[in-house]
């Protein structure tokens, strides 16, 4: 046994023999069976494992639309706002284009801005509408007439936004100094 007084030393207790240690267990004596017939010395490979669960049955429901016959489930009221979220950089520049556009028709008309804050709301509001229509026209041929489901909303966007330019430049045709520079600069 080690030296015990020195800190560093194996601390071990010895243990007299016990009497049958050193003899193998016999099959059925003093010793459980053991489910999966463990034998030492004898790997269990290539032998098939038995499940030690039974799994869930599996459900598979069809891919697309849901089961044939039930109606489309309902999306929450936030899928649909993001949906009409996606694509509107499209719309902001076309709006931002004509805010500036507009905002030079009107500074260079002079006079009461009261009117031509009036018909810029009302130009808006008309470009909301062809929103509102693209949107419509969209639903009614690719949800409905080609099965198709719809991810975003930037083709509507475009074409508000298409609108949007072409109001600027309608705004910018009705100022007199562009297009006097518009016509210099195509002349030259």
């Amino acid at each position: 046994m080690a030296d015990q007084t020195q800190p560093w030393a194996e601390r071990t207790v010895e243990v007299p023999p016990q009497p049958g240690a050193g003899v193998p267990p016999q099959p059925g004596v003093g010793v459980p069976s053991q489910r999966d017939a463990f034998r030492p010395g004898v790997a269990s490979v290539g032998r098939p494992r038995t499940p030690r669960t039974e799994p869930f049955p599996v459900v598979q429901e069809p891919t697309g639309t849901g089961w044939p016959g039930e109606p489309a489930p309902r999306r929450p009221m936030s899928w649909h706002l993001a949906q009409l979220r996606r694509g509107g950089e499209w719309s902001a520049a076309g709006v931002l284009f004509a805010f500036v556009c507009w905002g030079i028709w009107a500074i260079s008309g002079g006079g009461d801005l009261t009117g031509p804050f009036l018909i810029f709301v009302l130009s808006l509001l008309v470009a909301a509408g062809l929103f509102a229509l693209a949107r419509l026209l969209g639903r009614v041929v690719l949800e409905r007439q080609l099965g198709r489901v719809r991810r975003s909303a930037r083709g509507a966007h475009l074409v508000t936004a298409v609108f949007l330019v072409g109001l600027g430049v309608a705004y910018l045709q009705q100022t007199e100094w562009v297009v006097s520079a518009w016509n210099w600069i195509t002349n030259n």
